[in-house]
């Protein structure tokens, strides 16, 4: 099977930047990503009954995607998807007003309002034009989460991590 290959290949945090962090110029890194805009994206599974979300994290000021999580739109989705940019390092979000981000980011580093999130927004178009799957009025959709997730998260290998996957 195809798909049970390409799976462990698959990370859903950017680890090459991750790995080529020099202890020494850490601190320089982390002033790099500072700031970064957290949105979730809507898809479906089978039927629009079943939905499933993308969220992901990018750099406020490249617009380079850190970090992303597939799954409901839930908290326990979210506390993924932030522990997965714990080693950022990132001390202020920009991000929509969805209660999951009002309940656990602290208060002094989150900003909440559509003016600082229009890159992760522009990044969501982009991918409603590359992977079908994530158009809202489409009939390509995938019929299991597994192969939905692979998808995705193929794809922000390829294109955003530069991966060879």
């Amino acid at each position: 099977m195809e798909c049970e290959k390409k799976e462990p290949a698959i990370t859903q945090v950017d680890e090459r930047l991750l790995k080529s962090l020099d202890p020494a110029q850490l601190d320089v890194i982390i002033r790099q990503v500072e700031d970064a805009e957290v949105d979730e994206m809507w898809s479906f599974v089978g039927s629009k009954r079943q939905q499933r979300w993308l969220w992901h994290a990018i750099d406020h000021h490249t617009g380079h995607v850190l970090a992303y999580v597939c799954g409901p739109r839930e908290d326990e989705t979210f506390l993924k998807l932030k522990e997965l940019l714990a080693p950022f390092g990132i001390t202020r979000f920009y991000t929509d007003g969805w209660g999951a981000y009002r309940r656990h980011l602290d208060p002094a580093q989150h900003i909440v309002g559509k003016q600082h999130t229009q890159k992760i927004e522009r990044k969501h178009t982009t991918l409603r034009a590359r992977i079908k799957r994530l158009v809202r009025k489409t009939i390509c959709f995938s019929r299991s989460i597994l192969m939905h997730d692979l998808v995705i998260g193929l794809f922000i290998n390829r294109y955003e991590f530069g991966y060879a996957v």
